[in-house]
């Protein structure tokens, strides 16, 4: 399984980290050259619907078929949450008949909410842990 951990490297500065050699900057939003955690996580929901549907959609569009998946969503700061996450694929369909395109959506849909792991998280909700640990040596 792959690990993963964050180091700080300065006033609300990370770096993040896997095991297989990743990194991504992480840092609040008044910082250049990072994504802020909550933009990690758009990211992540924006990438996992486009893999999920990559198998399907190459087949009705072919190998070389160009995505972009766009995601946005305001955070609410007096909970700290994001109400509403809004993705939108965008695709050139000028190939396709009418009945084409909304097999495709269909396709598309059901691919994501069978595979794509961080949109069925966020949708079910989830439980979270946290612990200090402490790693000193004396």
């Amino acid at each position: 399984m792959t690990e993963l951990w964050v180091e700080r490297t300065g006033t609300r500065r990370y770096t993040g980290h896997s095991s297989r050699g990743a990194q991504v900057l992480v840092g609040s939003e008044d910082v250049e050259g990072v994504f802020t955690p909550g933009e990690l996580l758009k990211i992540a929901l924006a990438a996992c619907s486009g893999m999920a549907s990559d198998q399907p959609l190459a087949r009705r569009l072919g190998d070389d078929y160009q995505a972009v998946v766009k995601v946005s969503g305001a955070a609410d700061r007096e909970q700290e949450i994001y109400p509403l996450l809004q993705e939108t694929l965008e695709l050139d369909l000028s190939g396709l008949s009418e009945a084409e395109k909304a097999r495709l959506v269909t396709v598309a849909e059901r691919a994501i909410d069978l595979v794509c792991t961080v949109g069925r998280t966020l949708k079910s909700g989830t439980k979270v842990t946290f612990e200090v640990a402490d790693v000193s040596t004396a």
